[in-house]
């Protein structure tokens, strides 16, 4: 029998980032670190640097030809008119002329600006949306356990339109603003220094109204974000599970979950608006009281002839220019704010490193010894805890020798699948090693030990797509009689040409178009076909009948012959194939033997045998 150390004090392995006993609307808030979500934007932009001052140097010059159009009515009247009076029509028509051309450039130019920023903006979000979900499926089993699949489906789909509106509309605002108050403010300084410094000077009481409202709305935006992540987890949560939702009648009860959810994304949404209401109102507040003293002022000084009819004219069209897009500005900081709290999000979820890293230097799996495809598996010290409990396993020593078939018993909670998750490596031990032929798993490339060690889990998952497909996952280059023979060792041959279309049947969403148990031989012909040299069975023959089962038993004395194989299962029918028998409790192996020696004992496993076969009776 192996043996173990008294276990180590409980201690947990490194908490996870979800508040203990906060609020369980934040539980989706992952650290990002200082500077991650700038550098995650500068990353975005950089492939665009071209285009995207291309699009800015059309907007430079759409502004500048629609600028031109307050100059040329103070042209108008202040020499065009009187010198049409004295019939001499050329200035008036050259200014006509100037004026429609150069509301014809506008136009063309904004198309062209229009068309190069959504080419920019489409090709950053395509790019960010790769990231995810590439960054996701790279990061470990202990990071999809802990955050649910509906904050990954909120941080692609609603932080990402966030984004998208942003770049579409709000920049292209930002843009416009900022360089409608540079050209205007330089007009007017040089069409009367009073005028244009009065005009300057109305902006430092706006500047600030738009530090007060960036602030504000900043903890506003990110609480809306946290707030419509929780609503598509609670959705995405129920409607994976509507059969325990109908089987129970939770109904009226997520029902109301999912009210107080939606209420308090209404209140967050409510708060946004009343912040950018405050804004507006604020803002026009001040551009209308500077836009009526500069007037005042301008009319005074052209009753009393300091200042021509025209430059007047010329100064109130460009003051309504440049506070007309200070609402505008305020639905920019709306789209900034808003994207500004999803790029947080998203940069916190890109800057998740995976617990489970590649090797710095990898190492190949050795080759194997003599005619046997399976390796020695040696769990070394093992020591090991979820992020959200205690040790499982407090030390952990076991040796399973070449092409060894083992079977593991116990309780639930002894150990069995935190043994199986260990040597497929979607968990590395917080101490001591697990060896492959000698060589740690964490210096295995991590597509050498996938293709070395195949696990098949009790939830035998298929894609969408056809059966033939979902079997050459095991080996994508498998060849169709690969495929089928892989199905025909496992006994799945038969159901499957029953199925209306044969290998080329659809299953469907996750496999719904066949049964549980067809599904798990399929899952198990996907294992056989990439032919592993260690292969981990995890209640893997829970969802068969009893006639499945057997045929599974019959196949897998063949296929398993040579292989290391770990298997662990409750149903004691499962051992029978099995060379050794292992008995876990608490994390410790209690019995250690060939399957007859511990039923003909007097041990845990002669009584667990023996109560299975009472309940056969």
């Amino acid at each position: 029998m192996t043996t173990t150390t008294a276990p180590a004090p409980t201690t947990d392995s490194g908490g996870g980032n979800r508040p203990d006993g906060g609020d369980p609307f934040d539980q989706d808030v992952l650290p990002t670190p200082p500077g991650a979500t700038s550098a995650l934007l500068r990353s975005l932009l950089a492939p665009t640097k071209g285009r995207a001052a291309l699009t800015t140097l059309l907007l430079l010059l759409q502004q500048a030809a629609v600028q031109v159009g307050p100059l040329l009515v103070a042209y108008a009247i202040d020499t065009a008119v009187p010198a049409f009076r004295d019939d001499r029509h050329g200035p008036l028509i050259a200014v006509g002329v100037a004026y429609l051309l150069c509301a014809l450039a506008s136009g063309v130019l904004q198309f062209a600006f229009i068309e190069a920023c959504a080419r920019v903006s489409q090709d950053v979000l395509l790019d960010l949306r790769g990231r995810i979900f590439r960054h996701a499926q790279a990061l470990s089993v202990d990071f999809h356990e802990r955050y649910t699949s509906g904050r990954l489906i909120s941080r692609s789909t609603t932080d990402v339109e966030s984004l998208r509106e942003l770049l579409n509309d709000g920049l292209q605002e930002l843009v416009t603003v900022v360089l409608s108050f540079v050209y205007i403010a330089a007009l007017l300084l040089w069409l009367d220094l009073g005028l244009g410094a009065l005009a300057v000077a109305s902006f430092v009481p706006l500047y600030l109204l738009v530090r007060i409202y960036q602030r504000r709305a900043g903890r506003v935006y990110r609480a809306r974000s946290t707030a419509i992540a929780a609503v598509i987890v609670k959705f995405v949560e129920t409607m994976n599970g509507i059969r325990p939702v109908r089987a129970f009648r939770r109904e009226a009860a997520n029902d109301r979950e999912f009210a107080e959810l939606n209420q308090r994304h209404e209140r967050t949404n409510g708060d946004a608006l009343l912040e950018m209401a405050r804004y507006v109102t604020g803002s026009r507040l001040i551009a209308n009281t500077a836009v009526a003293g500069i007037v005042l002022w301008g009319a005074h000084r052209v009753a009393s002839g300091s200042l021509e009819l025209g430059v007047l004219a010329a100064a109130v069209l460009y003051l309504r220019r440049l506070y007309d897009p200070i609402d505008r500005l305020g639905m920019f900081l709306n789209s900034y704010q808003s994207a500004a709290a999803s790029l947080e999000k998203i940069a916190g979820l890109l800057a998740q490193t995976p617990s489970v890293p590649e090797p710095v230097r990898p190492r190949g799996i050795p080759a194997p010894k003599g005619d046997i495809p399976g390796r020695e598996v040696v769990f070394d010290g093992v020591r090991f805890g979820y992020r959200t409990g205690g040790e499982v396993l407090p030390r952990f020593d076991l040796t399973l020798p070449a092409g060894q078939t083992v079977a593991v018993v116990g309780s639930t909670g002894a150990g069995k699948s935190t043994l199986a998750k260990l040597l497929a490596r979607f968990y590395d031990p917080s101490a001591g090693r697990v060896l492959l032929d000698g060589v740690d798993l964490r210096e295995l490339a991590m597509p050498e030990l996938r293709r070395g060690v195949v696990m098949v889990t009790q939830e035998a998952f298929l894609f969408s797509g056809t059966v033939a497909d979902n079997i050459a996952i095991g080996r994508p280059d498998a060849t169709r009689e690969e495929i089928e023979q892989a199905a025909k060792a496992i006994g799945a041959h038969e159901f499957i040409s029953a199925l209306p279309d044969g290998y080329d049947t659809d299953v469907r969403k996750r496999g719904g178009r066949i049964s549980a148990g067809q599904r798990q031989l399929v899952a198990f012909a996907r294992a056989l076909l990439a032919d592993p040299a260690v292969l981990i069975l995890d209640e893997a023959t829970s969802s068969l009948d009893i006639p499945g089962e057997r045929a599974v038993q019959q196949a897998m004395a063949t296929v398993l012959r040579g292989r290391t194989a770990v298997v662990i299962a409750h149903r004691l029918s499962t051992v029978e194939i099995a060379d050794r028998v292992l008995v876990m409790e608490h994390g410790r192996i209690v019995e250690d033997g060939r399957p007859g020696e511990l039923i003909a004992g007097t041990g845990r496993f002669a009584d667990l045998h023996k109560a299975w076969r009472d309940s056969l009776a």
